[in-house]
C-alpha cells in the first residue's frame, strides 16, 4: 500500500471481528512504530500490549470512568495498546534543561506522533485501531503496572476490522491552509 493511500484510507475503527491478533504481528507493528520521530531522538514512546481478557476487562471496568462508548469498543476489540511515554525528556536538551517554551508538553506531541505511526503500521498489517483519549490515567497505569516515570498518553484498542468505516467529509485546503 502506498503512503498516500494509507494516509487517506486509515480510519478509527470501533467494531472488530472476534479474532485474536498474533503477538508476532503486534511486535512487527511496534517495531515499525518505533521509527516515529521524536524530540532529540529520545524515543520516549512505550507500548504495553494487553491481550489478556481479564486485564482488558479491568481496564473497561476501572479505567474508563463509566464512559460507555469507549467500554463497548474495548470489549469488542482483540486487545488494547496502552501508549505511554517516559516523562521529562521531550522539550529538554540532552543535559536536562528546558529547551522549548512548551517544556514538558512536548511529550504529548511526541506521543501523538507515535500513536499515529502505530496506527498506520497496524493498518498496513490489516489491523484496525482507534485512539481513545477519555480514560482514567492513574487507574490504567495501576492496572498495567506502568513503570515509574512513565505517563499514559492514549489507549488504543485494536483488532481485525469488522467493517471499514466510510470516509468523513473533510475541509478543503482553502478552509484549513494559508499561504503567505
Amino acid at each position: 500500500m502506498d503512503a498516500v493511500t494509507m494516509l487517506r484510507e486509515r480510519r478509527s475503527v470501533r467494531r472488530f471481528k472476534q479474532e485474536k491478533v498474533d503477538r508476532n504481528i503486534m511486535k512487527e507493528i511496534i517495531e515499525t512504530a518505533s521509527f516515529a520521530p521524536s524530540w532529540a531522538n529520545f524515543q520516549i514512546a512505550r507500548y504495553t500490549v494487553v491481550d489478556s481478557e481479564d486485564i482488558k476487562t479491568r481496564i473497561g471496568e476501572e479505567g474508563y470512568n463509566g464512559f460507555k462508548g469507549n467500554i463497548a469498543t474495548l470489549n469488542n476489540a482483540a486487545g488494547v495498546v496502552i501508549l505511554s511515554y517516559v516523562n521529562g525528556k521531550s522539550g529538554h536538551a540532552p543535559t536536562g534543561e528546558v529547551a522549548s517554551e512548551k517544556g514538558d508538553t512536548w511529550s504529548m506531541f511526541d506521543a501523538g506522533i507515535a500513536a499515529q505511526q502505530f496506527c498506520l503500521a497496524a493498518y498496513e498489517k490489516g489491523i484496525g485501531t482507534v485512539i481513545q483519549g477519555i480514560f482514567d490515567e492513574k487507574a490504567v497505569a495501576k492496572i498495567i503496572d506502568l513503570p515509574e516515570g512513565e505517563i499514559v498518553a492514549a489507549v488504543i484498542p485494536y483488532g481485525f476490522e469488522e467493517t471499514h468505516p466510510k470516509t468523513m467529509e473533510h475541509k478543503s485546503v482553502e478552509e484549513i491552509g494559508r499561504f503567505i
